[in-house]
């Protein structure tokens, strides 16, 4: 698979405070990269080198095969987590002028951002101030500005932040359709559930070095561990049990359940298969629930930062 991006040994300090410590990253082009780590871990930094805002200490990066200079500004569009609108300046106008920093021309810049307020159903916001909009409105506009000169990659910083659920879900869908058209997403967040949506690749950072990426799908393999939640109704519970302890280790489960279940959670050997596991329960019960224990990608991340 081509890559769009790859930071190669990137170290940055602040003075004494080493931000990142020689950090590399592969962006495979037409993915949504995930950019994870706690506060302070180093992703903003790396975010910021990556925009030309900062410079690294040591290292490169790459943007479609080329050392990252001043004129791929115009091919990332970049939503920061701290929004950068004027607020005193009116909607139209101010999108107007950054569209022109990307480098469409007014005419181009109005025919799109046209198009934008019509989809999401906000033209009578052109006149009005930054200032007069509530925080979710505020970011539609911001969303719109980093999207209108349509950039090979986009990087976007806490993107759902100050959004209700309707508009969060819109968000990731205009998000989904953009990667579909051929962008390429940088997506940072504290929001797992929202990885779990969107990411197909992931980088976990923490304390300035990166301690975990690949493909998401690839690390679940990796931390899966074999274990079954199964739900089994049964007229004899104790032998049932003594049977399944004597044979797996086993677990309390905790789900929900319409049923009046005996809940576990099985733990199988490297050599047993969960057809094993099936045919052993459903020999001797009824089995109601029966679903793998994949780790997410919140459980991946406490565990690695935990361990690191």
């Amino acid at each position: 698979m081509n890559n769009i991006l790859v930071a190669e040994s990137v170290s940055k300090n602040f003075g004494d405070f080493k931000a990142l410590n020689n950090v590399s990253i592969t962006v495979p082009k037409g993915s949504i990269f995930g950019l994870l780590g706690p506060n302070g871990a180093g992703k903003t930094t790396l975010i910021r080198i990556i925009n030309q805002i900062t410079m690294p200490d040591t290292g490169k990066v790459i943007l479609d095969n080329s050392p990252l200079q001043p004129k791929h500004i115009k091919d990332i569009g970049y939503l920061p987590e701290e929004r950068g609108l004027y607020k005193s300046m009116k909607v139209g106008e101010q999108a107007l002028y950054l569209a022109q920093l990307k480098g469409l021309t007014k005419a181009e810049a109005k025919k799109r951002l046209k198009h934008w307020f019509e989809k999401f159903e906000i033209e009578n916001w052109w006149n009005k101030k930054i200032q007069e909009l509530s925080k979710g409105m505020a970011q539609k506009i911001q969303f719109i500005v980093t999207v209108l000169h349509q950039p090979k990659l986009l990087i976007f910083d806490e993107p759902f932040s100050g959004f209700d659920p309707i508009n969060a879900n819109l968000i990731k869908d205009e998000i989904l359709q953009l990667r579909d058209q051929g962008a390429t997403v940088i997506f940072s967040t504290h929001r797992m559930e929202s990885v779990e949506e969107l990411c197909d690749h992931i980088a976990l950072i923490h304390k300035s070095n990166k301690i975990l990426d690949g493909k998401l799908n690839d690390i679940k393999r990796t931390y899966k561990t074999n274990t079954f939640e199964v739900g089994l109704v049964t007229q004899n519970e104790t032998q049932l049990m003594e049977d399944i302890t004597n044979t797996f280790e086993t677990s309390v489960a905790d789900f929900k359940s319409l049923n009046n279940d005996l809940k576990l959670n099985i733990k199988l050997k490297d050599n047993e298969t969960s057809n094993n596991l099936l045919s052993f329960l459903t020999s001797r019960a009824e089995v109601n629930h029966f679903n793998e224990l994949i780790p997410t990608a919140n459980d991946i991340f406490i565990q690695t930062v935990k361990n690191n």
